[in-house]
């Protein structure tokens, strides 16, 4: 007994061994890493390229190697990018709690607690995004003319909170489904109100669902361009209507306007960086049970 144990022990040894040594050199890990880097190289090029001079970044076939510079930047701050930053923050920021303060009950309401035609409520909500947004930037146009709001950042909050909340009632919905119903008919029996039940029960288990949901809502916010460019001039531009003002006629200056998309994108990239473990939970929340 002894032997025939040894000996399946020896020969199990190599198997396991083989078997991790394909699943280290896995071809699908490898196709991964290739699809990852081809998602993230224009990202890095255009990084690249913000540090280059104009005669550089003209170049055909391009540089590799160049001198660095802040030259670029220098220009995007001296052609006052500081307001267009700041609307955008400011649009992106009121406008996502907005979407928060009205989506996250609204879809606690379609799921833990169920109102009637619920199917109904969940298809006006997605019906909104059915209709294209150029068919409706006329009357649009004409109404936050007539009240006002024209070229105010106000108009872009309003839109940009009515783009975002079909998208978080829906997240947020799934989200609440994974939560047990038990746990609110447990909170109740040990006689917590619903608000406290919701508040130190319910939302510390979605939390990650939130933070997706929110980061979501911030970058397609930050990167609306057809209403920013349609409703503003001067004082409600944003950063994506300032970009185009790179583009000239004479052509177009690569190097600069690389130093303005950096700037432009780096926001998001540090709310992705500073939220990525609530992100990676809120994507993966319920996949595994």
């Amino acid at each position: 007994m002894t032997t025939t144990v040894e000996k399946d022990t020896q020969t199990s040894a190599p198997e396991v061994k083989a078997k991790k040594g394909k699943n280290r050199f896995s071809p699908w890990a490898v196709l991964t890493w290739l699809v990852a880097l081809g998602f993230f190289f224009p990202v890095f090029w255009m990084i690249l390229t913000a540090f280059k001079q104009e005669s550089d970044a003209a170049t055909s076939p391009p540089k590799l190697f160049f001198e660095p510079t802040l030259n670029q930047f220098k220009e995007v701050f001296d052609q006052a990018i500081g307001p267009a930053m700041l609307n955008s923050v400011i649009a992106t920021g009121v406008s996502t709690i907005l979407v928060l303060l009205l989506g996250v009950p609204a879809a606690f309401a379609l799921s833990l607690r169920p109102v009637r035609k619920t199917s109904d409520a969940l298809f006006f909500f997605m019906s909104t995004k059915m209709l294209p947004v150029v068919a409706v930037i006329l009357p649009l146009y004409v109404i936050v003319s007539n009240i006002g709001l024209l070229d105010n950042i106000w108009a872009l909050i309003i839109l940009y909170t009515a783009m975002n909340l079909p998208i978080a009632v829906w997240m947020m919905r799934s989200f609440f489904l994974e939560v047990p119903g038990e746990l609110l008919e447990a909170a109740s029996l040990d006689g917590a109100s619903l608000w406290r039940s919701v508040r130190e029960v319910i939302l510390p288990l979605v939390s990650p669902g939130i933070a997706a949901t929110a980061l979501i809502c911030i970058i397609f916010a930050w990167n609306e361009f057809f209403f920013a460019v349609n409703l503003t001039a001067v004082n409600a531009q944003t950063m994506p209507v300032y970009l185009v003002g790179f583009i000239a006629g004479e052509g177009q200056y690569w190097a600069v306007l690389s130093a303005a998309a950096t700037m432009s994108a780096l926001p998001v990239i540090l709310c992705g960086w500073f939220a990525q473990n609530k992100l990676v939970r809120g994507l993966s929340f319920g996949a595994i049970k």
